[in-house]
């Protein structure tokens, strides 16, 4: 993960936080990372493909990558004035041979 701090305010992936109201709705939030596979860990890979097992160097690059899209768009709600984002979904996409994007994205919201 990059430099940045860490922000933490509720996030869910339903439309509501159990016990809360939400008061204001501030709009749909984003975060995105794109990363790139690094060659020698892909030819370690493609030897991993023969014998089997998990892809380690790539859950750790995956794992990262969402925890940088998560950051970005929790940074872009607290920036909205929110204090939660709800109905919180992850995609990715491939942008190129070897690069993908990974984005997370929901609904910058005020609880009471």
């Amino acid at each position: 993960m990059s430099e940045q701090e860490d922000i933490s305010i509720i996030m869910v992936n339903t439309e509501e936080v159990p016990g809360k109201n939400i008061t204001k709705t501030l709009g749909v939030v984003s975060g995105s990372t794109v990363r790139a596979k690094h060659v020698g860990k892909d030819i370690f890979a493609g030897l991993k493909n023969i014998v089997g097992g998990e892809l380690g160097a790539y859950t750790e690059l995956l794992g990262e990558s969402r925890d940088e899209a998560i950051q970005r768009m929790l940074q872009e709600a607290v920036g909205r004035g929110a204090n939660a984002v709800v109905n919180v979904r992850m995609a990715t996409s491939a942008i190129t041979p070897g690069a993908s994007e990974i984005l997370a994205y929901g609904t910058a919201v005020v609880l009471e």
